[in-house]
């Protein structure tokens, strides 16, 4: 399985940019999917994710109000809408899926809890 992230780019505070992760495999339904950031000098953190049918979403708190993540199955891609962007929030964004797991709920805030990884996608908010 290989996962593509691509919209990342240049916003300024208090703007918007809209990610997607393409997935490679057809059956990509069957995938939990998931959005981390890391900045420089920091550990990777939960973003975002989605559950595979039925779309249970998970978001870190923090951006809760202002990002949605959203997944669009016929097209095998899965998306973060990311709105009144802050300063912050500037990290390489990566996109990630998990293969169906009984005790998701549990991890899915968990980088280790996910198997495939895209390569990521710088975003950067300046003034």
């Amino acid at each position: 399985v290989q996962l593509q992230a691509s919209g990342g780019g240049l916003a300024q505070i208090g703007g918007s940019l809209r990610l997607s992760c393409s997935v490679s495999d057809e059956t990509s339904s069957r995938y939990a999917m998931g959005w981390f950031r890391q900045a420089p000098g920091t550990e990777r953190e939960f973003v975002a994710a989605i559950r595979w049918s039925g779309g249970r979403t998970y978001y870190r708190p923090s951006i809760q109000d202002r990002f949605t993540i959203s997944r669009d199955d016929a097209k095998n891609t899965v998306y973060l809408q990311m709105n009144s962007l802050k300063f912050e929030d500037a990290a390489v964004y990566y996109c990630a899926a998990a293969a169906p797991r009984s005790d998701y709920s549990g991890y899915y805030y968990v980088p280790a809890a996910y198997d495939y990884w895209g390569q990521g996608t710088q975003v950067t908010v300046s003034s």
